[in-house]
């Protein structure tokens, strides 16, 4: 999937006056629950009634009394609501949302995989397809995949996927040498790289370095603190769930985060006087921006556009996020 070029996203890019009481007015009539992703437009998160990670927005979507979700996020995203809330209508506000590390693995592609490693136990990363989570055996987030992967007897293959760097982050807690690891990437985190990392850490020695262990610079950031050029309390490898619990605690005057450029509005929210700045200040993902003002207006007066998965896809899919569920709390999601 391409993203589609600004001119050509549904309505308009910005909010006008009075939209967000006409968002609520709309939501309203149509029983509807809005949910944000983290990492949309600031003027999204502000009108949602919740924003969060997708697994956390996916369980607030299942437990509401509301009778339509409309999910401010990804196309898995929506699909993972509707996995578990499966008799809800659930909508996204711009369906050619995609993302390229679910992208970077098919439903075949793991039977072909999975052929080659038979007996293997397959974990794979919530942000994936629905049709690649029905072909999984259990499910896992960035904060919880330690604690899957460590569930598993150390006799058994593994075959983790999609995203490769929180793969080599699992294997290099874990120490799992059996553990086979796909070649995926979030194109936005992959391109948070060590060089950049380094020269923020140098020139701000005191600041805390909140790193997305998806990010091409995670094993940067903990080289940097066993070699001693940032002290070990300084780095702390969080999914976004984890970024806001630590931005809330935090005595630091300076935070560095390494992630999506949509996670600082949630963490500056959170604590106002701390300055938290970007790594990469250009990490951001055109899929998550493909919903604006316009299309998620459109969403909630048109009931488009409206996700679907097939009954056995979604049955099989719910059992791989149900037995993550079992082994331990999926904690702050992706």
């Amino acid at each position: 999937m391409t993203v589609t070029a600004a001119t050509d996203l549904v309505g308009p890019l910005t909010a006008g006056p009075g939209w967000d009481d006409e968002i609520r007015r709309l939501a309203r009539e149509r029983d509807a629950v809005v949910l944000a992703h983290n990492y949309q437009r600031p003027e999204i998160q502000d009108v949602a009634d919740h924003t969060g990670d997708s697994l956390a927005l996916s369980r607030i979507a299942a437990a509401s009394d509301a009778s339509t979700i409309v999910f401010c996020g990804v196309h898995f995203m929506a699909e993972t609501a509707k996995i578990l809330a499966p008799d809800k209508t659930v909508l996204i506000p711009d369906a050619r949302a995609g993302c390229s590390l679910a992208d970077s693995i098919s439903a075949d592609e793991l039977r072909e995989w999975k052929s080659e490693h038979p007996g293997a136990v397959v974990v794979s990363y919530v942000n994936t397809t629905a049709a690649v989570k029905a072909e999984t055996d259990v499910c896992c987030t960035s904060s919880n995949a330690v604690e899957v992967v460590a569930s598993i007897p150390e006799d058994r293959e593994i075959l983790f996927l999609p995203d490769q760097f929180l793969g080599a982050h699992v294997k290099r807690i874990t120490g799992r040498r059996n553990l086979h690891i796909w070649a995926g990437e979030c194109h936005v985190h992959a391109g948070i790289n060590g060089a950049e990392l380094t020269a923020q850490a140098q020139a701000d020695p005191e600041a805390d370095l909140f790193v997305h262990p998806e990010c091409g610079c995670a094993t940067s950031a903990l080289y940097l603190a066993g070699a001693g050029a940032v002290p070990a309390d300084q780095v702390h490898i969080l999914s976004t769930g984890g970024m806001l619990d630590a931005a809330k605690n935090t005595t630091k005057r300076s935070v560095l985060v390494a992630t999506e450029v949509g996670m600082l509005h949630q963490l500056r929210r959170a604590n106002p006087d701390v300055a938290f700045r970007a790594v990469n200040d250009r990490a951001s993902c055109g899929y998550m921006k493909m919903i604006t003002p316009g299309a998620l207006t459109r969403a909630l007066r048109e009931g488009r556009d409206e996700v679907h998965v097939d009954l056995e896809t979604a049955e099989r899919a719910r059992g791989a996020v149900r037995r993550m569920i079992e082994i331990g709390r999926p904690g702050g999601g992706e």
